[in-house]
């Protein structure tokens, strides 16, 4: 049931409300389906039916139907990425997020990707936006150019220091040609080791892969920045020693030329009273070694992993965007968005009959950044889709176990027939969904800080 303190709160309807859904006699089947979610804040609502029969003879092994469900529905994880649409589905996304990019940087035996990939040239690189104008900072902590000190939370910070003078369309236009900038970066850094390894191009793919998973992060000023993982493998990818020449050093060096090159920018045209403007990376270009395991000077494996899996389940809200698109410049009042935020959507709507093919409007939620936020080239590690799979057969497992069911699945046929019901909770429901993540996070937490003790223990000298 929801905790007192949060029954305190909660206004008479939606308290009536928890109250009726806890009051039915379905109740224990509707909190085991949210459970299984993970406690998703909006649930897929399904309804219809499964079926297993043994191919050979015919017979019926299990049937389900949701007609005795709570509501005659079934309700599944929605599986949204967003931590502000969906924190229980986030998590589980950012959790996959996390073995997909350590996999790539400790292998992974389950994924055929060879824990010898620890010896493999890795960085881990962070591409930064230029500036657009001055904005409220923290210079070391100290003050701020407008003469104020400001706190770690102040609203003030990303936001221009003059915004007449600000280039919010060049803030927009520059997140919308980000990811091709990032691909003209990675294309650049293939020939920038082959330089440096005095190969053709051809000569480079026969000795050496480069491979790379990154993940997009906004700054508080609204600027899309990339993070990146940067890995130098064998001709064969992950399970192949790379060339004696291939070094850390190297990799870095590459690095500093591919950005500062000037093949590495985009250009977009003058356009009603708009500037032609070439864009570049940002001078506070980073590339720091990645370490197994810490020294005290350098990153490790599973710091860069947690920090790629925490953006990626992030957007642009950190900014006081919305986390959906928007339908008119009057949301951005009514929603209370920011209004350095503000300018930069008004910015995208602005620029939208200037550059159509750029859909800056559709995109005006992201601030005009319409790329991918988590990515990899098709090498560096196994994939979400792998991660999924085999956690949908495990629970497949599960439930066969359960069941009975001692088949081999090939000898089952499976029919099935579902449709779309609908989606999410009423407002009693919402509030015990919230209530059962947090105790689905709280068991999962408590899980790891007694994993973390006992290899503290096993650590310990005797």
């Amino acid at each position: 049931m929801t905790h007192p303190a949060t029954a305190a709160r909660l206004d008479p309807a939606t308290l009536a409300d928890a109250l009726r859904v806890a009051g039915t006699p379905d109740f224990r089947r509707w909190e085991d389906q949210v459970r299984r979610t993970g406690g998703c804040s909006d649930p897929i609502h399904l309804t219809g039916w499964t079926a297993a029969k043994d191919r050979t003879s015919g017979e019926t092994l299990h049937r389900y139907t949701t007609e005795n469900e709570p509501g005659g529905r079934l309700r599944i994880a929605c599986g949204n990425r967003r931590a502000s649409r969906c924190p229980s589905c986030a998590h589980t996304y950012a959790g996959d997020t996390y073995h997909l990019i350590r996999a790539g940087l400790a292998g992974d035996d389950r994924r055929d990707i060879p824990v010898a990939v620890r010896e493999h040239p890795r960085v881990f690189l962070t591409l930064t936006a230029p500036s657009f104008g001055p904005v409220h900072n923290r210079p070391g902590h100290g003050a701020c150019r407008c003469g104020t000190a400001h706190g770690a939370d102040d609203q003030a910070l990303g936001t221009a220091l003059d915004p007449v003078t600000y280039d919010y369309a060049g803030a927009v236009l520059f997140n919308n040609h980000a990811g091709q900038l990032w691909q003209r970066f990675a294309n650049r850094l293939r020939r920038e080791i082959a330089a440096r390894a005095g190969l053709t191009q051809r000569e480079l793919a026969a000795s050496c892969r480069m491979s790379y998973g990154k993940v997009a992060e906004f700054q508080k000023r609204g600027a899309v920045h990339f993070h990146a993982v940067v890995r130098l493998d064998g001709p064969a990818g992950p399970d192949a020693l790379p060339p004696g020449w291939a070094t850390t050093a190297l990799l870095d060096d590459a690095i500093q030329a591919a950005a500062a090159h000037t093949y590495t920018s985009v250009s977009t045209p003058a356009a009603g009273g708009q500037p032609a403007r070439t864009f570049r990376w940002g001078t506070q270009l980073d590339v720091r070694p990645i370490k197994a395991f810490g020294d005290g000077s350098d990153i490790t494996e599973q710091a860069v992993a947690s920090y790629v899996a925490k953006y990626a389940t992030k957007a642009a809200e950190n900014t006081g965007t919305l986390d959906r698109r928007i339908g008119n410049r009057e949301a951005l009042a009514i929603l209370g968005v920011p209004e350095h935020t503000s300018r930069l959507i008004e910015a995208c709507l602005d620029l939208d009959p200037l550059y159509p093919e750029r859909r800056l409007a559709a995109w005006a939620h992201m601030l005009g950044f319409r790329g991918h936020f988590s990515t990899k080239s098709r090498r560096y590690s196994t994939t979400l889709g792998e991660l999924r799979q085999a956690r949908a057969d495990y629970r497949a497992a599960q439930e066969r176990q359960e069941r009975g069911l001692d088949h081999e699945p090939e000898t089952v046929l499976v029919l099935a027939s579902w449709q779309y019901a609908g989606h999410g909770h009423t407002p009693g429901e919402s509030v015990l969904a919230a209530t059962i993540a947090r105790d689905l996070q709280l068991n999962r937490q408590t899980a790891r800080e007694a994993l973390q003790d006992l290899a503290a223990l096993e650590g310990a000298p005797s």
